[in-house]
């Protein structure tokens, strides 16, 4: 298993080496430039600032700057946000966008899971085809059409919850984003699980655990939750990463001050460097997390050995 993680992780290198090859080159290719503005600054002034960033320098020799600093954990300055550099920013935004996207993982995993559950258990049933039909419009409804909606229903309508991100409206504010960001997940954890949970009903083993006296309940809880929870887990790390990038979107609409705010804010700004620092942070958080649903396969199903 040592052996096996070590490998993933060289094997995790070329692509994140790639990763940033390519967020460089689309960052540095797009039009204009950090410190363009509607006021034109007199060239010597200008040349200065950029020979000050290197941003004189040619592209390929700005990239291999830009991966020494990487080696040494230095995502480089912001452009736009002065006397701030990207780990300072992503340090104080990452917080906001976990905790969010935490909450909502637990929210999918818990609805998700009792969902699927007992869609399987009533297989074929109006209980199960009514919690498909759920599941499917939540796949196909993407979260900036979900967060709209429910501001419209709780915040204008019904006035119960908060609109935006403000501190004066304590926890209430986390409920719309965090169900915003969960349902999507909650879809896809609810058809996972009540695939897998058919499948594993039906094998000897639960027959057996039936025939031991045991109750519905405590037969999915003891023995058919653990294997129907594989392919769950297999979707996990995708899913994690999927939560905490596309709270992105979910941070504009809701006004929260994440690192969605700054990847979009840099993006608009050209600020290179905290596109390409959120870019490298989320493509390592992606295979990190990969990385850990992998082990943790390995360690609930005992059939796998890796070598």
């Amino acid at each position: 298993m040592l052996r096996y993680t070590l490998l993933r992780i060289l094997g995790a290198i070329p692509t994140l080496l790639l990763v940033i090859a390519i967020a460089f080159m689309m960052v540095h290719a797009a039009p204009g430039g950090p410190f363009d503005d509607d006021r034109a600054l007199p060239p010597a002034i200008e040349e200065n600032i950029k020979r000050y960033y290197h941003l004189d320098e040619p592209l390929p020799k700005q990239f291999l700057r830009y991966l020494s600093g990487l080696v040494r954990g230095d995502l480089g300055p912001s452009y736009v946000h002065v006397d701030y550099t990207v780990n300072e920013l992503i340090a104080d935004a990452f917080p906001r966008s976990l905790k969010i996207g935490a909450l909502a993982m637990a929210l999918a995993l818990l609805a998700g899971l009792g969902a699927g559950t007992l869609a399987a258990l009533r297989h074929d049933s109006w209980l199960d085809r009514v919690v498909m039909a759920i599941s499917m419009t939540g796949i196909s409804i993407p979260v900036f059409v979900f967060a709209p909606i429910l501001v419209l229903l709780f915040a204008v309508k019904l006035n119960w919850l908060p609109a935006g991100w403000t501190s004066s409206s304590g926890v209430s504010r986390y409920l719309l984003p965090v169900v915003t960001l969960a349902l999507p997940q909650i879809a896809y954890i609810a058809r996972l699980t009540r695939a897998s949970m058919i499948d594993v009903l039906q094998r000897d083993f639960i027959r057996t655990a039936r025939a031991q006296g045991l109750g519905t309940m405590n037969v999915v809880w003891l023995h058919a939750l653990k294997p129907a929870m594989l392919p769950v887990l297999s979707y996990m790390g995708p899913a994690i990463a999927a939560i905490l990038t596309g709270s992105i979107v979910v941070e504009q609409i809701f006004g929260i001050g994440g690192l969605g705010h700054f990847f979009v804010n840099g993006a608009l700004n050209r600020d290179y460097t905290v596109v390409l620092g959120i870019v490298v942070f989320y493509a390592a958080l992606i295979v990190f997390l990969n990385l850990v649903v992998d082990i943790l396969y390995g360690a609930i199903d005992p059939r796998v050995r890796y070598r």
